[in-house]
């Protein structure tokens, strides 16, 4: 689960090899991305009652022991059509942001609970 989830449901598919940019990624590895990511997209059109799940592949700083780029997918419900988005659509120059919004431990563990048992 996302720790900073743009919407509930909010996911990352994190490779355990270290890729830095998804262009990096072997075909077998973003292959099995993508046939995971349909399956959890299913999933969270279910649970979270949208029609659509976005999917991103993007290679941002991932927290383990240390943050460092890593090549990763998001998969988000989007429930509204500017869940996720390009600068282009924004018209301010200077764009300001809030504190991601952190759910809490027992709200990402029920969840990913939830998604688990329907994979």
């Amino acid at each position: 689960m996302d720790i900073g989830p743009i919407r509930p449901g909010h996911l990352q598919i994190i490779p355990i090899e270290h890729y830095e940019t998804f262009d990096e990624l072997p075909p077998d590895i973003a292959t099995d991305i993508m046939r995971l990511a349909q399956r959890l997209a299913g999933i969270l059109k279910a649970l979270f009652d949208v029609e659509r799940v976005a999917f991103a592949f993007t290679g941002g700083d991932v927290v383990h022991a240390h943050a460092h780029a890593h090549a990763h997918a998001h998969l988000v419900p989007l429930v509204e059509k500017d869940d996720i988005t390009s600068r282009r659509y924004i018209p301010e120059e200077k764009v300001t942001y809030r504190e991601l919004p952190h759910p809490g431990d027992a709200a990402l563990q029920r969840i990913a609970a939830d998604i688990a048992r329907r994979l």
